[in-house]
């Protein structure tokens, strides 16, 4: 298959002559163009690209610097819950240990003599205090020493006066704990009962010992004289 050229003659017009020459100029313009335009066209779905993706990171730090100041808001919330209770605390011990001193020194015994001593003295009006055992435990040493003691008693009397002995024991400037009673007999409107107590012994002051076991002696001796 030929291919025929056409020629334009020698006498034609410069512009019939030009004609291929600017088509081809046009079609590579036109092709240089395209080429700029897709490469414009590139770069901007790259930058939108970025702009977006520069958006989900800022928001994604912005979230996480919300939540951790959140968490470090509440970490100090709960810090501070949890240090209230120590504010003051040497104070606090201090007139917790003050009170505990005031109790040892006001309702705590240190010697056996005087808990039986104060037994005689409550037990009055024909109520009969016998068969009081002790037993002893240690519960605190040092300067604050505590001695637990146990007493197992039997006492005997009318219904009346047993029950104003129970109330004054409980109602006493010593301390006693009443732990069980129990009835063990009844005779013509006497009652025999079975009393389980728990008071304290403390560690005497200093210079109190000597007087007060003079003292307990005397009042425990009499006390017993009266119950019986």
């Amino acid at each position: 298959m030929s291919t025929t050229v056409i020629v334009p003659p020698p006498n034609s017009s410069s512009v019939t002559r030009h004609v291929p020459r600017l088509t081809e100029r046009a079609r590579a313009l036109l092709t240089e163009l395209n080429l700029h335009l897709a490469g414009v066209a590139a770069l901007g779905v790259l930058v939108l690209y970025l702009v977006v993706h520069l958006v989900f990171v800022w928001q994604g730090l912005n979230a996480n610097d919300e939540n951790a100041l959140v968490a470090q808001q509440n970490q100090l919330h709960a810090a501070e819950i949890a240090a209230k209770p120590l504010r003051g605390l040497d104070a606090k011990l201090a007139d917790s240990t003050e009170q505990a001193d005031k109790f040892y020194a006001k309702r705590l015994p240190y010697a056996t003599s005087q808990v039986a001593a104060e037994l005689g003295k409550l037990a009055t009006n024909g109520v009969r205090l016998t068969r009081a055992q002790y037993a002893y435990d240690p519960v605190l040493v040092g300067p604050h020493a505590l001695t637990q003691v146990r007493i197992d008693a039997s006492i005997a009397g009318d219904y009346r006066p047993v029950v104003e002995f129970i109330n004054a024991i409980e109602r006493d400037r010593s301390f006693f704990v009443i732990n069980g009673i129990n009835l063990t007999g009844q005779q013509t409107g006497l009652v025999n009962l079975r009393i389980r107590m728990t008071t304290y012994l403390r560690s005497p002051a200093v210079g109190e010992a000597e007087a007060s076991d003079k003292n307990a002696s005397a009042n425990a001796t009499s006390g017993t004289g009266g119950a019986q």
